[in-house]
């Protein structure tokens, strides 16, 4: 079994959605994965941005639909 690597580069640090007390942060960043265009990107990073979790990407307009369906929605408790 192989491990694959992933080559990443954060574009822009958009904000910390939520910090842990391990001082792992979930982020919303644009991020340019294996050379690709940057995407918004969600998910859990380590302090150092060296390591990462699993999460999502979106393309801008995906970005824009998600803005336009949280649009005016109530925040669920």
């Amino acid at each position: 079994m192989h491990e694959e690597k992933f080559r990443f580069e954060i574009k822009e640090h958009i904000g910390v959605i939520k910090p842990y007390p391990t001082g792992w942060n979930k982020e919303l960043n644009l991020v340019s994965w294996n050379g690709n265009p940057a995407k918004y990107d969600i998910r859990d990073w380590d302090p150092e941005h060296e390591h990462f979790s699993r999460g999502i990407t979106l393309h801008p307009d995906e970005m824009d639909k998600l803005f336009e369906l949280l649009k005016g929605k109530r925040k669920c408790k």
